[in-house]
């Protein structure tokens, strides 16, 4: 369990229109639930996703001492800070790849955690990318054995631990093999869809 990453999630059959604009800073560490039960005992959970262009509380709000407290105890994870130890080939590299997955759907959020940044489609996690001096990693979150990988460029993690969700890893520090990257990432959406 990462406490450096702890959220506070609100659950609730509905929320007002304020409620929901609350999420969209990217710096709050919490999220809104709606959970309603039918009569049927059917139980929809349907997450209230930010909006793709949310800003920082820190631009309409005065920093109080509670308020440095609270960011010292949890830290919010940004597309930037993985940007940090990287470098520009490989930042560039990951840029590629992350406008060609938000290209395939509206709907797909960016999730920055503290070790790899997470592409979620249906509130689920679709990739994950971790950038690193030289290379990229990329795990493609589908079991094993549900995409065809032709070329055989991704690795097996079904039964080893690893940062990413699935069980396809992928290393890479050049666009040689980007387009074949590419379909692999489309098998996985079209499985989310």
């Amino acid at each position: 369990m990462d406490w450096s990453q702890s959220r506070v999630i609100f659950v609730s059959p509905s929320f007002n229109n304020y409620q929901k604009e609350s999420i969209n800073f990217k710096d709050l560490p919490f999220e809104l639930w709606e959970v309603k039960k039918f009569s049927n005992n059917t139980v929809y959970f349907n997450a209230i996703t930010p909006s793709k262009t949310s800003e920082s509380i820190k631009t309409i709000t005065k920093v109080s001492e509670q308020t440095e407290l609270v960011n010292k105890e949890v830290k919010v994870y940004t597309e930037e800070d993985h940007f940090e130890n990287s470098s520009e080939d490989i930042i560039d590299l990951y840029n590629k790849i992350k406008e060609f997955i938000l290209l395939l759907n509206d709907s797909i959020t960016i999730k920055a955690k503290k070790l790899e940044i997470g592409f979620l489609y249906n509130n689920k996690i679709m990739v994950d990318i971790h950038l690193q001096k030289r290379a990229l990693k990329l795990w493609i979150n589908t079991k094993i054995g549900t995409i065809n990988d032709s070329k055989n460029i991704s690795k097996d993690m079904s039964n080893t631990g690893h940062w990413g969700n699935g069980d396809y890893e992928i290393q890479i520090a050049d666009d040689e093999e980007l387009e074949y990257i590419f379909s692999l990432i489309k098998q996985v959406y079209r499985i989310k869809e």
